[in-house]
């Protein structure tokens, strides 16, 4: 049963993190695209654009209700990852007592 706990834990945590390499590649991509580094008249820079935001946004949709205005800057990428960190430490510390 331990082994089967351990490599739960361990897929939760690797999905966590890719997710969250996901989180920071759509912020990098949402920069380059408001400095016009990129043009999402690319065809592929709008595929990984969209596919990103489907992504990222039902998540993040949540986050940014609650977080107040904060001008131009979008702080909830920013939590969610605390979040998600949060989470992954909980799941790894439930692991080990349950061990």
């Amino acid at each position: 049963m331990d082994v089967v706990i351990i490599a739960l834990v361990q897929v939760i945590s690797v999905a966590i993190n890719i997710f969250i390499w996901f989180l920071i590649a759509s912020a990098v991509l949402s920069w380059l695209v408001a400095f016009n580094v990129v043009n999402t008249s690319n065809r592929f820079v709008y595929t990984v654009g969209d596919f990103l935001y489907r992504l990222t946004e039902p998540v993040l949709r949540p986050i940014r209700r609650i977080l107040p205005d904060m001008g131009g800057i979008d702080l909830s990428p920013i939590v969610l990852i605390l979040l998600l960190y949060f989470i992954q430490s909980v799941i790894a510390g439930l692991a080990v007592r349950m061990l």
